[in-house]
């Protein structure tokens, strides 16, 4: 394994541990501030929605520098978000926080994946994905846990002052570790949004908002649904967050092994599965051990679609892999700042902690259905474009 990608792992680590580590303190963080559970979940919102935004922004600037100075650059900006979050002394400017952290997101993943995919053969390039996910995915197992863990004993700041500590690790080892490459050649705005004229890249996209946001329902509202519903008590959210990062990490490796070998087959089944298990996480949510079994489910088979999803996009964007690889990042954080949204409604709504889970449901089988309506077009067409020569098409991937 190239050291770069152990690099582009650790800063994946960092961005995955300030995503997911404000699930598991919406609580304590609502309590400091004053405001509902529903309202805290704008934090989920709001981060996600700063990725669909700073996606495509800052790649679109990115094609001035060098990849590898540009995510030495997202990292600053990365930092600088968290350390915000860290010492806001408002709701207002926790959000804020929030939102500058998250513009860093998108870019980082879309041209961090591209240069993963270039470090390796052809043949290897979603492995090398999932590998840079690996540190998304050990974030959830490690990073995540021990956050939640130091903000329910110590502070949710110290949390966020040591999510930017990691982001400083991060800057440092792509500065070490990544090669230095000159700017893209030939890198042009409108060559990169023909990739979007192709009906199969706008079908990939809604499948990556609907799938991954099903997710995001659940998972948003794990820590009250776990403590009010399942009846655990709140130092237990930290081990339930660990078993939904061993989930994300089997899963990510599951999608990085059988994206290249059957994409379709392997979406058919991880979107089925994951709507019928969200369905049913609206009854084992009361039942401690099945609330915990379901977790480490939904972290799995969510998980499993990052590689085929973001796979699906880069091998219908022929040759203009960038944007599109950005883009489809925040297509995932779309899907994430709607499902937060429409699980606080129906929350508000008195429907109650699980029915979140519902929506989930709804969305990943919304999911399945344009995967299957996808697979039925691009047979239908009587002429299928050549995908570009491997090595001209990076594929890069969630997150």
């Amino acid at each position: 394994m190239p050291l770069a990608l152990l690099a582009l792992a650790v800063g994946a680590f960092g961005i995955g541990t300030t995503e997911f580590v404000i699930m598991g303190l919406l609580p304590e963080i609502a309590a400091d501030y004053s405001v509902s559970i529903p309202a805290a979940g704008l934090l989920v919102t709001g981060y996600a929605l700063g990725v669909v935004v700073g996606a495509p922004l800052l790649t679109v600037l990115g094609t001035k520098v060098s990849r590898k100075r540009m995510l030495m650059l997202l990292m600053g900006l990365f930092v600088l978000g968290n350390l915000l979050s860290a010492l806001a002394p408002s709701f207002g400017l926790m959000l804020a926080g929030r939102v500058v952290a998250s513009l860093a997101h998108g870019s980082f993943f879309g041209i961090g994946s591209v240069v993963a995919a270039e470090l390796v053969a052809p043949e290897k390039k979603a492995g090398a994905i999932a590998t840079m996910f690996t540190g998304l995915t050990v974030a959830n197992i490690v990073g995540v846990p021990l956050g939640t863990f130091i903000g329910q004993a110590v502070g949710w700041r110290t949390t966020f002052a040591v999510v930017a500590a990691l982001g400083v690790i991060g800057l440092l080892g792509i500065a070490k570790l990544v090669p230095a490459t000159p700017r893209p050649e030939g890198a042009r705005l409108r060559g990169e949004l023909m990739a979007f004229r192709n009906p199969q890249v706008l079908l990939a996209m809604a499948m990556t908002v609907l799938g991954f946001g099903g997710v995001f329902a659940a998972i948003t509202y794990v820590a009250p649904m776990m403590t009010e519903v399942a009846g655990y008590s709140e130092g237990a959210v930290t081990w339930l967050l660990v078993l939904f990062g061993v989930g994300m990490f089997l899963g990510n490796l599951l999608g990085g092994r059988f994206a290249d070998r059957a994409l379709m087959p392997l979406l058919y089944a991880t979107l089925g599965g994951l709507a019928l298990v969200l369905a049913l996480f609206t009854v084992t949510a009361h039942h401690r051990i099945l609330a915990a079994i379901t977790i480490l489910l939904v972290g799995a088979l969510g998980f499993a679609t990052v590689p085929p999803l973001q796979k699906r996009v880069l091998d219908q964007a022929h040759g203009a892999p960038t944007l599109a690889s950005a883009v489809n990042i925040g297509a995932f954080n779309l899907g994430n700042a709607l499902a937060a949204w429409l699980g606080g409604i129906v929350i508000s709504a008195g429907f109650g902690y699980t029915s979140p889970n519902w929506v989930g449901a709804v969305l990943a089988a919304a999911a399945l259905v344009l995967a299957v309506w996808s697979a039925a077009l691009e047979r239908r067409s009587p002429v299928r474009e050549a995908v570009a020569p491997a090595a001209a098409v990076p594929t890069p991937v969630h997150h």
